[in-house]
């Protein structure tokens, strides 16, 4: 059950299509924390105001989509744990997910990720 204490679940969707569901990470604490502290079948998590992340202990690789303004994939990088990721410029939000995620979804360079909240 979602209290206000978690990120809020929502669903990516591309091209309309959903990719997945996953959690928004919104809040300070959230945004610090990432994924770090789950394990590899964890949701995916939006993570705003956002342009560079880390893995450090983390215990399993990540993908990680960087989004602009307009919610286009910018960059997507593939960061074993225990590493620290360069800043991506114009990014505002990120994707974290389980290394191989964005394989599966398909997520690629310039797609469009839109947000939606579950109701």
């Amino acid at each position: 059950m979602n209290t206000s204490s978690d990120p809020a679940p929502i669903w990516l969707v591309s091209s309309g299509h959903v990719l997945c569901s996953a959690r928004l990470a919104s809040h300070r604490s959230h945004r610090r924390k990432g994924l770090r502290g789950t394990d590899s079948n964890s949701e995916p998590l939006v993570i705003e105001q956002c342009r560079w992340v880390h893995s450090i202990g983390m215990s399993y690789p990540l993908d990680v989509a960087f989004l602009d303004a307009n919610n286009s994939v910018l960059a997507i990088h593939h960061l074993p744990p225990w590493r620290v990721d360069r800043p991506v410029k114009n990014a505002v939000r990120v994707i974290e997910a389980q290394a191989g995620s964005f394989a599966r979804w398909p997520l690629r360079l310039g797609d469009v990720v839109e947000v939606r909240h579950v109701s």
